[in-house]
């Protein structure tokens, strides 16, 4: 089992969508990540809901034996039927608590396809690196090397117009696969707030 400096198992925060998306690859992607992550005793931090690519990762997660904490607000509880079976589910008040919760609780980010909510969290994790209000690494997870290309053409676009300097490139890794995505995962691990 990977553990942080502090012996625990590492936090990682999985940003996917709350449906499963039109390709039947996103939610077989979801469901390896999943596995992988539990077959290595990690811990899953998410949104803990249990629909769409998010119920995917967070009950393979469970059957593979990781431990998953999943972080939900009251409104959406119903609406995304909140997940059942976790070890631990904190239900907030605001998508901003859900945010912060999601990300100082976390070691390193993965982020598999989704919607706006999926983006919006990147974007987040992304600026406060920028800012270097942390430095956990931040993994696209595409292994159709399609669904993040607009993505990545959009941020050379705001660098080659001058509204980010060339290293906002490097801010988050690309994989194509579960296993880089877990190696580039745990290369560099941050010290996550929450236990």
């Amino acid at each position: 089992m990977d553990a942080t400096s502090s012996g625990r198992p590492l936090q990682v925060a999985v940003f996917c969508g709350s449906r499963p998306g039109r390709d039947p690859v996103h939610a077989a992607l979801a469901k390896e990540l999943g596995q992988a992550i539990g077959g290595r005793g990690w811990r899953l931090v998410y949104g803990g809901g249990h629909v769409g690519l998010m119920g995917i990762v967070a009950q393979a997660v469970l059957d593979g034996g990781g431990q998953v904490h999943g972080i939900i607000t009251q409104h959406l509880v119903g609406r995304e039927v909140a997940m059942p079976g976790l070890q631990k589910l904190d239900v907030v008040d605001t998508m901003f608590e859900r945010k912060r919760l999601l990300i100082d609780g976390s070691d390193a980010y993965i982020v598999l396809p989704g919607g706006f909510g999926t983006v919006d969290e990147l974007l987040d994790v992304l600026t406060l690196k920028q800012l270097d209000e942390h430095r956990k690494p931040i993994v696209l997870l595409d292994s159709t090397g399609r669904f993040w290309a607009p993505w990545l053409a959009l941020a050379r676009h705001l660098v080659d117009e001058g509204f980010a300097g060339p290293s906002a490139l490097a801010l988050a890794a690309e994989a194509a696969d579960v296993e880089a995505a877990l190696r580039l995962a745990e290369a560099a691990p941050g010290t996550a707030e929450l236990a």
